[in-house]
């Protein structure tokens, strides 16, 4: 089964974190989408792949997030409005 979420979040993360935190090790799933830091504080990350393969993305981004101060996060269901060419990118 096919699934696509939206997270979003606020915290203070250096500038790389996103990169260096996910982008090794996300690379074994097949999963597609985009994770951008929009302002200061602000994260929005998009993840679309089979559901199996999203649940493990979400243990990893919670078991690295672990020690960083979250504020407002948020993970709702997300209609796939783009294609991403089956490709995690992360913008920053």
């Amino acid at each position: 089964m096919y699934k696509c979420l939206k997270i979003t979040f606020n915290a203070q993360m250096p500038e790389g974190y996103l990169q260096k935190m996910l982008q090794k090790k996300i690379k074994k799933l097949s999963i597609e989408g985009v994770a951008q830091q929009l302002m200061d504080d602000f994260i929005k990350i998009i993840v679309c792949g089979a559901m199996e393969d999203v649940d493990t993305f979400l243990d990893i981004l919670y078991k690295e997030l672990n020690d960083i101060e979250l504020d407002e996060l948020q993970i709702e269901p997300f209609l796939k409005d783009r294609d991403y060419r089956g490709v995690f990118r992360i913008l920053e």
